[in-house]
C-alpha cells in the first residue's frame, strides 16, 4: 500500500468505518436494528473523513481536498471521546435484532473501535514521521489529487496556503513527543534531512510543490495558468519554504539530538506492551512475538532449501552467499535505464492479466496503471508499492515502481514483485472488494493487513500457476521474496521484542536473502520505523495456502481453484480467523 499515506491512514487501517453512502437516518428515526446499525456506520464514515482531509483524499473523496489533518494532543483526545461515543452508541443496537450477515458487520466495527481505544495509550501519532513518510513528503499528496480543471488547481492552492499551520502543528506535537520519549530511533531520523532539503529549494520552479504548475490541461485559458501560477509561486516562496525552513531548524536542533540511539521500540515508554498491541493488530492473531520468530525461523530453514535446488538447476557449485554475490553484481541482471526498467514492469503486468481467467471466475472493473514512486521518497522507500482505487471510480488503483538507482533494481524481481502489487495480488483483490456492491461498504474498503498483506504474498506462489517463473533465475526471484517475508518474522520480532541492533538485522537478511544492500537497508530501517507491520505478510500467507491445502484435501475431485479464490475475496478483506469461519462453512457447502 501507498507509505506516503499510510501515516495518515494509520487510525483508520484498524477501524472498519470505511462507508460511504446516501443513508441519512440517524439512530433516533431509524426504523430497524439494521437501519440503526447502517446509520451508525455512515455517521462514523463521515466524521472519519472529517477529522482525517488525508485518508479522504486517498479514498477519492474530493470535497475534502484542500485540507490537512488537525494535529494536536486536544483533537486526539476529542477524537477518542468520539471512538467511545459510537461504541456506546452500537451497544444501544439489539445484537439479537440483527440478521447473521448484519451481526458479522456489528461484530467487526465493535472490535475495530475496540482496538482504536486499547492503542490509544501509546500515542501512536508522536511515531507518524518516517524515512518513507511524513511532513517532508506532504507533496506527494498530488499523486491523489484530480487536475482536471482550474477549481481543482485552486483547491491544490488551498491545500497549499494551510500546509504551513500543518508543519507547524507537527513541530508541536513532535516536541512534545521528544518530551515523552516516543521518537524514532536517530538513525531513521538523519535520513529525513535530506528530505527536507529537497523542500528548501531556491526558487519557486525547484519546490515539489509546483510539479503540477508545470504543465496543464488544454481546457485551462493561457490567462488563467499564468494567475495560477503566479500564486502558486507566491505561496511556495513566502509561506511554503519558510515553514519547512522553521522545521528543519526545529528537526535538527531539537527533534535529532532528542531521538534514541536504540533501535527497537521496547526502549519507548510501555514499549513491550506497544509492540504486542501492533503484532495482534497486524497479524489479527493471538501469536506472541516469541512464537513468530520461531515460526520465521523454521520459513527461513525451508526455503533455503529450495534455494539450493534452484542453484543446482542452474549449474552453481559455490556457496548461496557466493551465489548472492552474483546475483547483486553481475550486469546481466540489471537495466542501466530507468525508461528501460519502467517499460519491463508495465509488459510484465499486461502479459499477466490474460491468464487471470485460469484462477478467477470474476475480474475486476477498475483498471489500473504503472507509475513511477516521486523522486521526494524514491531514494528510502521500498522497490514497489500499490495505490488503491478512488471511491467514485474516477482514479484508477496504481501500480508504483521505484526507478531509482535501475542498476540495483534486479530483472529477475519483476515477475514476482508484479503478481504482488498489481494482479492478481494487490489490484485485483481491492478492486473486487471495492466493486461488490451487495456489501456493506464499509466492509468493501476495510483494511485488514494480514489479509491484504497475506493475499498479495500468496499471489506469488499463484505465478507458477500463471506460467512465471519459467527462467530459474526468475524461479530464484520468487523465492527471493518469499524468503524476503520469512527474513521479516525474524528481524522485526528480532529488533522490537529480542534487542537486536540494526547491524544484526541488516546482517541477517543479508545471509538469507540476495536482495541488494540498498533494498536489505531500506526494509531494516522500514520495519524499525513502523513495529509489526512486516508481520502481516508471512502470517497472512500461511493461513491462506493452510486454508487451500485443507479444502484440497476434503474436496478432492470436487475443488476449484476459482471457485476457492472466489471464497476467499468474496468478503473483501476479513481478520484471519473471520477467513477461516467463512472458507469452512464453504467447503461444508461443497
Amino acid at each position: 500500500m501507498h507509505p506516503n499515506f499510510l501515516a495518515a491512514l494509520r487510525p483508520l487501517l484498524l477501524s472498519a468505518t470505511l462507508c460511504i453512502g446516501v443513508f441519512h437516518l440517524t439512530q433516533a428515526n431509524a426504523a430497524t436494528p439494521t437501519q440503526a446499525l447502517h446509520a451508525l456506520f455512515n455517521q462514523a464514515w463521515e466524521r472519519d473523513l472529517q477529522d482525517n482531509p488525508l485518508a479522504a483524499t486517498y479514498y477519492g473523496e474530493t470535497r475534502l481536498n484542500a485540507r490537512w489533518p488537525e494535529v494536536s494532543r486536544a483533537n486526539d483526545e476529542r477524537i477518542e471521546r468520539d471512538n467511545k461515543k459510537v461504541l456506546a452508541d452500537l451497544e444501544k443496537i439489539a445484537r439479537s435484532a440483527l440478521p447473521a450477515n448484519e451481526q458479522l458487520n456489528y461484530d467487526l466495527f465493535k472490535k475495530q473501535y475496540q482496538e482504536r481505544l486499547a492503542v490509544v495509550p501509546f500515542r501512536t501519532q508522536s511515531y507518524d514521521i518516517s524515512a518513507r513518510e511524513g511532513i517532508q513528503t506532504a507533496n506527494e499528496v498530488i499523486e491523489l489529487m484530480p487536475f482536471a480543471n482550474g477549481a481543482d488547481y485552486e483547491v491544490w492552492l488551498q491545500r497549499m496556503q494551510a500546509l504551513p499551520r500543518y508543519i507547524d502543528q507537527t513541530i508541536l506535537m513532535l516536541r512534545q513527543a521528544a518530551l515523552e520519549k516516543r521518537t524514532q530511533p536517530r538513525v531513521l531520523m538523519e535520513r529525513v534531512v535530506p528530505q527536507l532539503a529537497m523542500q528548501i529549494v531556491s526558487s519557486a520552479e525547484q519546490s515539489p510543490f509546483f510539479e503540477r504548475f508545470k504543465q496543464y490541461p488544454a481546457t485551462i485559458p493561457v490567462a488563467e495558468q499564468k494567475r495560477l501560477t503566479a500564486r502558486a509561486s507566491a505561496l511556495i516562496m513566502d509561506s511554503i519554504i519558510p515553514a519547512y525552513q522553521r522545521f528543519d531548524t526545529f528537526f535538527q536542533k531539537e527533534y535529532l539530538p532528542a531521538c534514541r540511539t536504540s533501535v527497537g521500540i521496547w526502549d519507548t515508554p510501555d514499549g513491550d506492551a506497544y509492540y504486542q498491541n501492533r503484532v495482534a493488530a497486524f497479524t489479527t492473531t493471538n501469536l506472541t512475538p516469541e512464537q513468530i520468530h520461531a515460526i520465521g525461523l523454521q520459513e527461513v530453514e525451508r526455503i533455503r532449501g529450495e534455494m539450493q535446488s534452484v542453484m543446482t538447476e542452474v549449474g552453481f557449485s559455490g556457496t548461496r552467499q557466493e551465489f548472492f554475490a552474483k546475483l547483486r553484481s553481475d550486469p546481466q541482471f540489471y537495466f542501466t535505464n530507468p525508461d528501460d526498467l519502467f517499460r519491463a514492469y508495465v509488459v510484465t503486468a499486461k502479459l499477466i492479466e490474460p491468464e487471470l481467467p485460469k484462477l478467477f471466475n470474476k475480474l475486476y472493473r477498475t483498471p489500473f496503471g504503472v507509475r513511477a514512486i516521486p523522486m521526494t521518497s524514491a531514494p528510502n522507500t521500498t522497490t514497489a508499492y500499490y495505490s488503491g482505487p478512488s471511491i467514485d471510480g474516477q482514479r484508477a488503483g496504481y501500480y508504483y515502481v521505484n526507478l531509482y538507482r535501475p542498476e540495483v533494481r534486479p530483472k529477475y524481481e519483476i515477475e514476482v514483485l508484479t503478481v504482488h502489487e498489481a494482479a492478481p495480488g494487490h489490484h485485483l483483490q481491492i478492486a473486487l472488494a471495492q466493486e461488490q456492491g451487495e456489501l456493506p461498504t464499509f466492509r468493501r474498503f476495510a483494511h485488514y493487513t494480514a489479509f491484504i498483506e497475506g493475499w498479495g504474498l500468496y499471489s506469488e506462489r499463484l505465478g507458477f500457476e500463471l506460467g512465471l517463473y519459467k527462467d530459474p533465475y526468475s524461479h530464484f526471484g520468487q523465492l527471493t521474496y518469499d524468503m524476503w517475508r520469512a527474513v521479516r518474522l525474524v528481524v522485526d520480532t528480532g529488533i522490537h521484542a529480542k534487542h537486536w541492533t540494526r547491524e544484526q538485522a541488516i546482517d541477517y537478511f543479508k545471509d538469507n536473502a540476495p536482495k541488494t544492500e540498498t533494498d536489505i537497508i531500506n526494509e531494516v530501517d522500514r520495519y524499525i520505523g513502523w513495529p509489526g507491520q512486516a508481520l502481516a505478510y508471512k502470517i497472512g500467507q500461511r493461513k491462506i495456502l493452510a486454508l487451500r491445502s485443507e479444502a484440497e484435501k476434503t474436496l478432492g475431485k470436487k475443488f476449484d481453484i476459482r471457485a476457492f479464490h472466489a471464497a476467499v475475496l468474496e468478503n473483501g478483506a476479513l481478520p484471519l480467523d473471520v477467513l477461516e469461519q467463512k472458507i469452512h462453512q464453504w467447503v461444508k457447502r461443497q
